[in-house]
């Protein structure tokens, strides 16, 4: 039986090894993260096969960031394609100019605080403003709600923060960098488990290599399940 709030990133070659791995999955995943770096190997043809020949759930991670007049006019032309969610970068022009381009589309517009793969250093790098990554997320997070957002996207070390804003109240979290107990970080560099992402407010979790690089990935995804179901994942005000 599937549970929604297991996301697999088909972090694949191309459509034809992301519709082969979903035939593996089978009914066991029913939402499916399909990236940029498919994009160009039949990303939008494969959405619209998981979509409309076997009901799954599409969330399109584009981290769209342009000027809002192209903001707006990608995601009305995506708003045709029936997805399910669609990542903007955080920034309250882009997400305003988003939520204008989706108009009275049920694609939920989800908007990126910080990739979970940077850390304070890279921040630094990257020459944002000082202060603890926490912080800096919780209030990117805050300000694209504001802005119209349905929901962020944000690791699940600050997911809890982010659950916590009045801002927040009906909204969306949704958490990559998830791992399970001992499997490799790869380029994540804020994790936690899918449990401990449930208890501290996300809605979803998205994972990608622990289960298209596992030996069998639907037992991998199988587990993820049980996990989400266990008392581990119960958040502590229900």
């Amino acid at each position: 039986m599937s549970d929604d709030r297991l996301i697999v990133a088909l972090d694949v070659a191309d459509a034809h090894a992301g519709l082969h791995l979903a035939q593996r999955l089978g009914d066991s995943v029913s939402f499916y993260k399909i990236g940029l770096g498919m994009l160009t190997g039949g990303g939008l043809a494969l959405a619209r096969e998981l979509k409309d020949e076997q009901g799954k759930r599409i969330f399109l991670d584009m981290k769209l960031f342009d000027i809002g007049a192209t903001v707006e006019a990608a995601v009305r032309g995506l708003a045709r394609f029936d997805l399910d969610f669609l990542t903007v970068h955080g920034d309250p022009h882009v997400v305003r100019a988003a939520r204008t381009g989706a108009g009275g589309s049920e694609m939920k517009i989800l908007a990126v605080t910080i990739l979970t793969s940077l850390d304070r250093a890279d921040l630094d790098a990257g020459m944002i403003e000082a202060g603890d990554l926490p912080d800096i997320v919780t209030e990117r997070a805050a300000r694209a709600l504001a802005a119209g957002a349905d929901g962020v996207i944000a690791s699940p070390q600050e997911a809890a923060l982010i659950r916590a804003l009045p801002e927040a109240a009906g909204k969306l979290i949704v958490t990559p960098g998830v791992r399970p107990a001992g499997a490799e970080p790869g380029d994540q560099k804020r994790v936690q488990t899918p449990a401990q992402a449930i208890a501290a407010g996300a809605d979803h979790v998205v994972v990608g290599r622990p289960v298209w690089q596992a030996p069998d990935p639907r037992v991998a995804a199988q587990a993820i399940l049980t996990e989400l179901r266990s008392p581990q994942a119960l958040r502590p005000n229900r």
